[in-house]
């Protein structure tokens, strides 16, 4: 018989006892033995968190044999891929190879079902056997591996009409355009910074979507290549090139294109520190910023708005909003240009 699970995960805690599991400095990362409302995952593909890969490539200066290194060292100690420098984690790919006496029959999976996991990577209890490929400019790691999903952790089924990959790259980041869906409303001006990336693509359809004729996107990128990408695929009213560190210069060039009205809402979806002040300097008194990038720092975001006087509202990036996931698949089939790209970057 199985033994009895918490909902939350709390019975794979191992130390500090009383937390959490995404808090926790370690979990028990056994897979030989299921709770009973446990599901067992059989890993295919790591979609690390974008500022966690970034800081770990850099860590390991592009060696795929120290990235390697790094991953093993930080499942050891902590039974999950939790980076222990930016504390954030990506999801995953896999098929279900277990499902929890508990779960059976109330759940609409079923074993064989391939899904990607919606929650952080930095609290799946997660046994890497084998890292057998890295590609860095997705931030994606095939292993072979094992994973635990909670009673209480969400997940999608990955579709039939597009290929895995593809809808992992999305799934990836499902919480930003869900997001912007919601905070966007028509003849609002919306400044996306790290708008040539995967999060910043998405929410730049789905914002130009919700503010309409007579509202403004713009994008702010950091490569040449990625303001090309942005021009090209027509989805902002404005490109722009820019140090999202140097919030003066991003206040000024934002200015130029709102005739100094600024932003109602910003989406920060970079993968660096320090763009906190870009974000708030860049925004109305009354307007809205979404810190959907893991590298913000909420003490530098509160203080900041205090030291400039700005009354912004700062909302923390939660990944998940209610239907997110398929709102965000639905976008890559609503949009030809969106699949496309996402398909030759990601795919």
């Amino acid at each position: 018989m199985q033994k009895k699970g918490n909902k939350y995960g709390t019975h794979r805690v191992i130390e500090p006892k009383g937390v959490l599991p995404q808090p926790a400095d370690k979990l028990d990362n056994n897979m030989d033995e299921l709770y009973d409302n446990e599901i067992l995952i059989d890993v295919q593909t790591l979609n690390v968190d974008s500022a966690s890969f970034t800081d770990i490539k850099a860590r390991a200066g592009g060696d795929h044999e120290k990235i390697k290194e790094i991953m093993f060292e930080i499942v050891a100690k902590q039974g999950k891929h939790r980076n222990p420098w930016t504390g954030s984690g990506g999801m995953l790919l896999g098929t279900v190879e277990k499902i929890g006496d508990a779960l059976k029959g109330k759940i609409d999976l079923k074993e064989g079902d391939k899904i990607a996991t919606l929650v952080s990577l930095s609290l799946t209890p997660l046994r890497i056997d084998k890292i057998k490929e890295i590609r860095p400019e997705v931030d994606q790691v095939d292993i072979d591996g094992k994973a635990i999903l909670f009673e209480s952790g969400i997940y999608a089924k990955i579709p039939t009409d597009m290929p895995e990959k593809l809808a992992l790259s999305a799934l990836d980041v499902a919480g930003a355009p869900a997001q912007t869906a919601k905070l966007c409303k028509p003849g609002d001006i919306v400044l996306i910074i790290g708008a040539g990336g995967k999060s910043g693509m998405l929410c730049c359809y789905e914002a130009k979507k919700r503010v309409g004729i007579t509202g403004k996107v713009i994008g702010m990128t950091h490569s040449q290549k990625s303001t090309d990408r942005l021009i090209n695929l027509g989805f902002c009213d404005h490109v722009f090139a820019g140090n999202a560190t140097d919030p003066i210069a991003a206040m000024e060039k934002l200015g130029e294109f709102t005739n100094g009205e600024m932003a109602d809402v910003t989406i920060n979806n970079v993968n660096i520190t320090d763009t906190e002040m870009t974000s708030i300097l860049c925004t109305k008194d009354t307007g809205v910023v979404y810190f959907f990038s893991m590298a913000t720092s909420f003490t530098k975001a509160a203080l900041g708005a205090e030291g400039v006087g700005s009354d912004v509202t700062m909302i923390v990036g939660n990944g998940y909003t209610r239907g997110h996931a398929d709102i965000t698949l639905e976008l890559l089939r609503e949009s030809e240009k969106l699949r496309n790209i996402f398909t030759e970057l990601y795919a």
